[in-house]
């Protein structure tokens, strides 16, 4: 698992169970970790979008920050629709398109989280991305 750095034990949590959410799928794609002790999960098979090339994608991710742990949910960009399946609970801590602020991880906004990477997986599978 990744060594985080977080301010408190509550970050801590948080970010340890948004990570072993995004671990599920991590047979499926190359697992990236970053210098700020982030975890990142990337399909590398090339791909096309919108007739555009590109030699992979990114799926999601979670990076422990200051006063929250941040998970970034890629699919809001490759089909926007998929905002409309977030809860208020989840829709709360979204700040700008795909990134999420999760200082509280209630069970409503872990259950949400683990549905998004399930509709985002198959949508990446249904699209031939992994």
């Amino acid at each position: 698992m990744v060594q985080t750095k977080p301010r408190n034990e509550e970050q801590a949590a948080i970010f340890d169970e948004a990570l072993a959410l995004l671990a599920t799928y991590a047979s499926n794609f190359e697992v990236r970790r970053d210098a700020k002790d982030g975890y990142h999960l990337w399909s590398p098979k090339p791909i096309v979008i919108d007739g555009r090339k590109k030699k992979e994608i990114y799926f999601a991710g979670v990076v422990p920050q200051k006063r929250y742990a941040g998970f970034y949910y890629m699919s809001v960009y490759t089909d926007p629709q998929r905002k409309a399946l977030f809860k208020p609970e989840l829709l709360s801590q979204l700040k700008g398109k795909s990134c999420f602020h999760l200082r509280k991880f209630e069970p409503e906004v872990k259950k949400q989280i683990g549905e998004a990477l399930e509709a985002g997986f198959e949508l990446y599978r249904e699209r031939r991305w992994v």
